[in-house]
């Protein structure tokens, strides 16, 4: 067994195939993994890519990223370009050149463990597979069909051999990684930026959308069921996260009253919304691994009308809102209506979604299961934070 490491000294490498210019649900999980790694005491940088904001990021992308610079824990590896894969548009760094950024920054950075995003997307997770010579954790996020794994899986599936410890977010997820990578995995759920405070009354009356306006998202799907709740509780619809042109074009095809169109929000931003909305509405239509929009309205006492679908079947919970068939704007709007015109239960179901978030899905709890594993791949002592 190696001489246990000091906390601070332990020094871990997340990394992430995608860019840190545009919001995603892996993205964000990785940015508040390292925050709360790093109340832990531990040291952690993040490999990810990044698209400046200029013309040719423009001309590679559809859709409005994040403005600035990352920030400094931030380590950039190369641009990204659009890949379609399970219903989605992820932003993935394809380049080469960023096999050389990663050996390079690896060597620079000795760390103790990397813990590897999506691990067989290429170019940086496969990257790392293959060129880390510490021990290695894997988290496996996508459910359903993944389109890269029919090429990925014969070329470089091998490098999973290389894996210490693998993690799946959910049920759903850890099924469809068994069928292309067999093996032991552990679930643990992402994580969700809990506000200190929250309460589920004295809200706005409005309904929010939280998503990128790709299909599967199901935003067509509110925006058919929109009028007929407008109509019957007078209530706005706010959309958030998806591009404002883009949604703009979409709404062009009908006249649409009580909308307000958000775009990208930070992370202050959007806990805000939430704070103030009545209803969260999460009307995907499949291809859901884990509902961290949903845990995310939790956090902020706001009850959710969300799909019967899987993933997200794995977080709803009958004491924290509605489910309704995916594709269906009717029962769409009329669980919507039920929840914005009955004020008592809307309460009830809110305040419960804040007690689940707070027992399931705080992250101070999900980082001292992951520092756990870590230290089991390290063998080094158990630290008291993981009791704690």
């Amino acid at each position: 067994m190696r001489a246990p490491l000091d906390l601070p000294t332990m020094k871990v490498g997340i990394v992430v195939p995608y860019s840190w210019s545009f919001w995603g649900a892996v993205v964000e999980h990785a940015e508040l993994q390292a925050d709360a790694l790093r109340r832990l005491g531990i040291e952690s940088r993040t490999i990810m890519g990044n698209d400046p904001v200029g013309s040719f990021t423009r001309a590679l992308h559809p859709r409005l990223g994040r403005g600035g610079s990352p920030p400094p824990d931030v380590i950039p590896v190369g641009r990204s370009v659009i890949v379609p894969a399970n219903g989605s548009l992820p932003n993935i760094v394809l380049s080469p050149r960023t096999v050389g950024r990663i050996a390079r920054t690896l060597e620079r950075e000795q760390f103790d463990l990397v813990h590897v995003h999506e691990p067989l997307a290429p170019v940086i997770a496969v990257a790392t597979l293959a060129l880390a010579t510490c021990p290695i954790v894997t988290t496996f996020h996508s459910s359903g069909s993944i389109r890269w794994t029919k090429i990925g899986v014969p070329l470089w599936g091998f490098l999973l051999d290389r894996v210490d410890a693998r993690i799946a977010v959910s049920e759903s997820a850890r099924a469809t990684a068994k069928l292309y990578a067999p093996g032991e995995y552990e679930v643990i759920p992402n994580g969700v930026l809990i506000p200190p405070e929250a309460h589920a009354g004295d809200r706005d009356h409005t309904v929010l959308f939280v998503g990128r306006q790709e299909r599967r998202k199901g935003l067509p799907v509110l925006l058919r069921a929109w009028a007929d709740v407008h109509a019957r509780t007078g209530a706005r619809l706010k959309i958030v996260g998806a591009d404002p042109l883009a949604v703009r074009l979409l709404m062009a095809r009908s006249h649409f009253e009580g909308v307000d169109v958000l775009g990208f929000l930070s992370q202050e931003e959007l806990t805000r919304e939430l704070l103030a909305a009545k209803v969260m509405a999460a009307p995907s239509l499949g291809g859901e691994s884990f509902g961290m929009v949903l845990t995310r309205a939790f956090a902020c006492a706001t009850p959710v009308v969300a799909s019967d679908i899987p993933g997200y079947r794995d977080v709803m919970s009958d004491e924290a809102g509605l489910m309704v068939p995916p594709d269906d704007p009717q029962a769409l709007a009329d669980a919507l209506v039920e929840l914005l015109t009955d004020e008592q239960r809307r309460r009830v179901l809110g305040a419960n979604a804040r007690l689940i978030a707070q027992e399931h899905y705080g992250w101070d709890g999900i980082a001292r299961r992951l520092l756990g594993i870590y230290e089991r791949v390290l063998e080094v002592e158990p630290t008291t934070a993981v009791a704690a």
